[in-house]
C-alpha cells in the first residue's frame, strides 16, 4: 500500500492506496471510500501551488484579501479542470506533479485578469512611477507606446501567439508548464515568440514607434 505521491502532500496524513499515481485517478474518479479525503488532498495541493504563482506575479502589488481570493478563485477553477482531465493523465509524471501545473496555469490566468482589468497595457511596459525626472511628455510618450503594444499584440499576432506572448511575457508562467498544457515543446514555444516578436517589431515600426532596423533599411 502506498501513500498518494508527491512531496507537496509531506507534511498531510497521506491516504492509502495500491499504487500512487493511478491510486489519485482512481479516488478522485468515482464516490467511495476516500474519495472525499483525496479531493480535499487535491484541492490542497493545488491552494499550494497557485499560492507560488500568486506570490511570484503579484505579491507586491496587491493586498492580501483580494490575493487569498485570487489564489481560492484559482484553486477551485484548477480542481475543475483536473477532475474533467483526470481521464488524459497518462502516467508520464506523478499525479501531484500533473496536477500542480494546473494550479500554477490558472493562478497566472487569474493574476492577469486582475492586471488587465486595473491597467490597460502590459506590466513590463509601463513607465516606473519613481521616475521623477520624466517631464508630462515623456509619460505621455510612454503611454502611448503602450497603448500601442497592446493595439500591435491584438492585431499583428495569431491567437496562438497571443497566448504564448500573454503567458510568458505578461502571466510570468513557467514554459515549461505552458508547453505542457499546450501540448507543444520548449523549442516550439520559443519559436512561437520570436515570431511574434518579429510581427511586434514590424507592426511598431510600421506605425513610426521603432526605427528600422538596418537589414531592413538596405532591403531594396
Amino acid at each position: 500500500m502506498a501513500a498518494l505521491d508527491g512531496p507537496e502532500l509531506a507534511d498531510a496524513d497521506p491516504v492509502r492506496i495500491p499504487d500512487a499515481s493511478q491510486g489519485w485517478v482512481d479516488l478522485l474518479s468515482a464516490p467511495g471510500p476516500g474519495h472525499d479525503e483525496a479531493l480535499a488532498r487535491l484541492h490542497s495541493l493545488l491552494l499550494k501551488a497557485a499560492r507560488h504563482q500568486v506570490s511570484r506575479m503579484l505579491a507586491p502589488t496587491i493586498g492580501s484579501a483580494r490575493r487569498e481570493e485570487l489564489i481560492q478563485q484559482a484553486a477551485d477553477e484548477a480542481m475543475v479542470a483536473v477532475l474533467g482531465k483526470l481521464s488524459s493523465f497518462e502516467g508520464r509524471s506523478r499525479f501531484t506533479t500533473w496536477a500542480y501545473k494546473f494550479g500554477i496555469l490558472h493562478a497566472a490566468v487569474e493574476v492577469r485578469r486582475t492586471v488587465w482589468r486595473r491597467r490597460e497595457v502590459p506590466l513590463d511596459s509601463l513607465p516606473e512611477p519613481a521616475a521623477a525626472g520624466s517631464s508630462p511628455e515623456q509619460l505621455a510618450e510612454a503611454a502611448d507606446f503602450s497603448h500601442a503594444v497592446n493595439i500591435a499584440i491584438d492585431q499583428a499576432l495569431t491567437a496562438h501567439q497571443r497566448t504564448v506572448v500573454l503567458a510568458l511575457l505578461v502571466d510570468d508562467v513557467p514554459i515549461d508548464v505552458l508547453a505542457d498544457r499546450l501540448g507543444t515543446t520548449r523549442n516550439a514555444l520559443y519559436k512561437t515568440l520570436h515570431d511574434a516578436r518579429g510581427r511586434l517589431r514590424a507592426r511598431l515600426t510600421e506605425a513610426g514607434y521603432l526605427e528600422p532596423s538596418r537589414t531592413e533599411e538596405v532591403i531594396p
